[in-house]
């Protein structure tokens, strides 16, 4: 690791050593696939651009988005190889995707309408996805509609206005480990590739797995898995086990300063609404960080950080820019280092402590902190 940099009123420190060897173990549990790297909404919080230069050193091959702009970003800023986006609506770029090279997502007949007029502007053929919804309920062509899509995207191929690069589908429930839906879904993909297959369809990949199902489901693998949350070292899902035990380690530490100490009496209210109260004499501790850099003001009062090698919780309510933890009679002075969340290797919490604190996931600890929060990246010398 890189040296400790100086104070700062809050940073996330972003491993890119770490999000090799993530990258690294996630292959090794899909020896036989090719991996994505997925890098939306920002890297999911880590930064796009670094994360997705540090996963293709690592061995990835491919770069996934959920929006167009997010991939033509990537490609903006030099990131090379094939780039996936799958979160296409009715007006969205699709000849600048096309000038891209990226590969699209097609759910509908609408999308492919879309895509193959931007072809004919473009002059040259779209690469293009189909996507099945086998069960998850959200993007992706229901069954009964997918010989329509795709009997009309052979009929664009053969005419030269796309290539038909992928079929693809997404998992409900792989982070429930023996849910029944796993099993109906991959059956239902199974037997939508074959019929897309039988009638002319030659993909360059097959695809459904996503973190879980690459860690989990073997069967699911097919050419290529999608690793989002799990690259970046945090378990999918509690019931799959911790980062530690599926052999990952998490990227972002959260750190902030101690902004302000000081002494108050015995019943002192504390932030907004004073739902907490000092019971005695007892030292505050300000930090300068609060739901307007992410942090989840439904984890007041619960949400966990180290000061000084001891655990505390936030006290009272969290604010826009900072909240205040009870130390007790601990010594602390202004400018020592707090850890919000992090591997958990010094002690700290870890994104699973918040996301129990806040009552959500740890997906969503990590990628709702903010752009108010600087990103330092460590460790981008893929030799080190």
């Amino acid at each position: 690791m890189s040296q400790t940099p100086p104070p700062t009123r809050v940073r996330a420190e972003i491993d890119l050593g770490a999000l090799r060897a993530n990258v690294r173990a996630l292959r090794a549990r899909a020896p036989r696939a090719a991996l994505m790297a997925v890098v939306k909404s920002d890297g999911y919080g880590h930064g796009a651009v670094p994360c997705a230069r540090a996963a293709l050193e690592a061995g990835a091959t491919w770069v996934g988005t959920a929006t167009p702009q997010e991939a033509l970003a990537l490609r903006a800023a030099g990131i090379p190889g094939r780039i996936m986006c799958w979160l296409w609506t009715p007006g969205d770029p699709w000849r600048a995707g096309i000038e891209a090279d990226l590969d699209m997502s097609v759910s509908g007949m609408w999308a492919l309408a879309e895509v193959t007029a931007a072809a004919r502007e473009a002059g040259r053929p779209a690469r293009i996805q189909l996507k099945a919804d086998t069960g998850l309920g959200r993007n992706g062509c229901q069954p009964g509609d997918w010989p329509e899509l795709v009997s009309a995207a052979l009929a664009a191929e053969a005419a030269g206005t796309v290539r038909i690069t992928g079929l693809w589908s997404h998992l409900a429930c792989a982070d429930e480990p023996g849910h029944p839906s796993i099993a109906l879904q991959l059956a239902a993909f199974r037997e939508m590739v074959a019929h897309a297959e039988k009638e002319g369809v030659e993909p360059e990949v097959r695809h459904i797995a996503n973190s879980p199902a690459t860690l989990t489901l073997p069967e699911a693998h097919f050419d290529l898995v999608r690793t989002g949350i799990a690259m970046y070292g945090v378990s999918p899902s509690p019931e799959l086990g911790t980062s530690e035990e599926l052999g990952l380690r998490p990227v972002m530490t959260l750190a902030a300063s101690v902004a302000l100490v000081k002494r108050v009496p015995a019943g002192h209210g504390v932030s907004y609404g004073h739902h907490y109260v000092t019971r005695g004499e007892t030292t505050l501790g300000l930090i300068p960080v609060g739901y307007g850099d992410g942090i989840p003001r439904h984890a007041s009062g619960r949400a966990p950080v180290l000061v000084g090698g001891e655990w505390h919780r936030a006290a009272g309510r969290i604010a826009m820019d900072q909240f205040v933890v009870d130390l007790g009679g601990q010594k602390i002075q202004e400018g020592a280092e707090v850890l919000l969340f992090g591997p958990g290797t010094r002690g700290e919490p870890t994104a699973q402590d918040w996301a129990e604190a806040a009552d959500t996931i740890a997906y969503e600890i990590v990628t709702r902190i903010g752009t108010r929060v600087p990103r330092l990246h460590l460790n981008n010398d893929p030799h080190d």
